[in-house]
C-alpha cells in the first residue's frame, strides 16, 4: 500500500507536538511515536514544539510539511492549521473549517442535527450566564445519569457523569473551570464504540469499529492512557449489519464537517433500541501505545510505519483540497 510512496520526496517534515492545551501530555507520546515511525522509513523528520517555537520558525528551517501530533486546543482547533496555510506548508488532518467546528462539541452536534445525523440530546450553559435554579432542573430535561463535559476540550478531560442532582452543581462548575461553554448531554446506556475514517471527499473510507469495555464503563483520562484494564475489541463482535451501519454513518457524519485527511468517531449504541448516537468527532486522534486508530488499522492490514506514511502523504492545503471536501 504504501510501497509507491517515495520518503525523501516530502522534503523536511515537522512532527508538530506537544503544545499549549490541557492534552499536551499525550500529545508528546503521539508525537514521539510518530516520529520514530517516519524517521524509520526513511523520512527526514524532525520534532517541532509550539509551545517552545514559533509557527514561523517552520519557513525559516525550511520545513516542506507538517505532521500535526497535537491535541486539544492550540492544535487540533484550526488556529495552527491557519496559520500553515498562510505559510503555505501542507499539513496532516483537517483543514481550518473542519478543525474549528469539529473541536466544538456543540457546534458539530448543530451540524450533525442538521443534516439528521443521530447525537443525544443536550443543553449548552455558558460561564457566568446560569443560574443555580437552572442548572438542577436540567436532569428534568434530560434524565440522569447524564454526562457533563466541557465543550472543547478532549482525551475526557473534565467531563463528568452526573448520578444525581446534588452532583450537578459541582461537575458543571469543573467543567466551566476548563471551558466557557458546558455541555450537558443525555447519557445512553449500551455499548461503546469507535471508528476511524481515512482519505477525503468520496474517497474517505471507515476502519473496523472498535467495541470499548472500560472498567465499571468508565472510560475516563486515566482508563484511556495510562491502565491496562480497558478491553479493546476488534473485531467489535457487534450483531451483524451494525458494524456497517456504523462505518456508513461516521463517514457521513465527517464529510458532512469537511473533514480531510483522517478523523475517528465516538458512539454510543443504545442497549434497547440499538441505535447509534454520535458523541464527537476527533480530527487529530491519538498515536500513542493505546490509541485507537492505530488499533484499527492494523486489524485493517496497515502498520503503524505504513499509517503514519499514508497520512503525510495526504497532507494538503485548503486552497489544494476545497475549503470542505464534503
Amino acid at each position: 500500500m504504501t510501497g509507491t510512496i517515495d520518503p525523501r520526496s516530502f522534503g523536511k517534515v515537522a512532527v508538530l507536538m506537544g503544545g499549549k492545551s490541557a492534552e499536551r501530555e499525550i500529545s508528546l507520546l503521539s508525537g514521539n511515536g510518530v516520529l520514530q515511525a517516519l524517521q524509520s522509513r526513511g523520512v527526514d523528520a524532525h520534532a517541532f514544539d509550539p509551545a517552545e517555537r514559533g509557527l514561523d520558525e517552520l519557513k525559516k528551517d525550511g520545513f516542506a510539511r507538517c505532521f500535526i501530533a497535537l491535541h486539544g486546543r492550540f492544535g487540533e482547533d484550526g488556529t495552527v492549521q491557519g496559520a500553515l496555510e498562510l505559510l503555505g506548508i501542507p499539513y496532516t488532518g483537517s483543514g481550518v473549517m473542519a478543525s474549528a467546528i469539529a473541536i466544538d462539541k456543540v457546534m458539530t452536534k448543530r451540524v450533525w442535527l442538521a443534516e439528521n445525523i443521530p447525537t443525544p440530546r443536550y443543553t449548552l450553559l455558558r460561564r457566568g450566564a446560569y443560574q443555580r435554579d437552572q442548572v438542577m432542573k436540567i436532569p428534568d430535561d434530560l434524565g440522569l445519569p447524564l454526562i457533563v463535559k466541557p465543550a472543547r476540550e478532549g482525551s475526557s478531560i473534565g467531563v463528568a457523569k452526573v448520578q444525581g442532582y446534588s452532583e450537578m452543581q459541582a461537575a458543571v462548575e469543573a467543567a466551566a473551570a476548563l471551558d466557557a461553554d458546558v455541555l450537558c448531554e443525555q447519557f445512553v446506556a449500551g455499548d461503546e464504540v469507535t471508528c476511524p475514517i481515512l482519505g477525503s471527499g468520496e474517497n474517505a473510507r471507515a476502519l473496523p469499529v472498535i467495541r470499548i469495555v472500560a472498567p465499571e464503563g468508565n472510560y475516563d483520562y486515566q482508563n484511556k492512557y495510562f491502565t491496562d484494564d480497558t478491553q479493546y475489541l476488534v473485531p467489535c463482535g457487534l450483531p451483524e449489519g451494525e458494524e456497517a451501519a456504523i462505518q456508513d454513518l461516521v463517514v457521513k457524519a465527517y464529510r458532512v464537517l469537511g473533514c480531510r485527511g483522517w478523523g475517528r468517531i465516538d458512539v454510543m449504541i443504545d442497549a434497547q433500541t440499538r441505535k447509534p448516537s454520535l458523541l464527537e468527532i476527533n480530527t487529530s486522534p491519538g498515536m500513542t501505545g493505546h490509541s485507537l486508530v492505530p488499533m484499527s488499522a492494523r486489524a485493517s492490514g496497515i502498520s503503524y510505519e505504513d499509517l503514519c506514511l499514508l497520512l503525510l502523504a495526504d497532507a494538503s492545503l485548503d486552497q489544494e483540497a476545497g475549503a470542505a471536501s464534503v
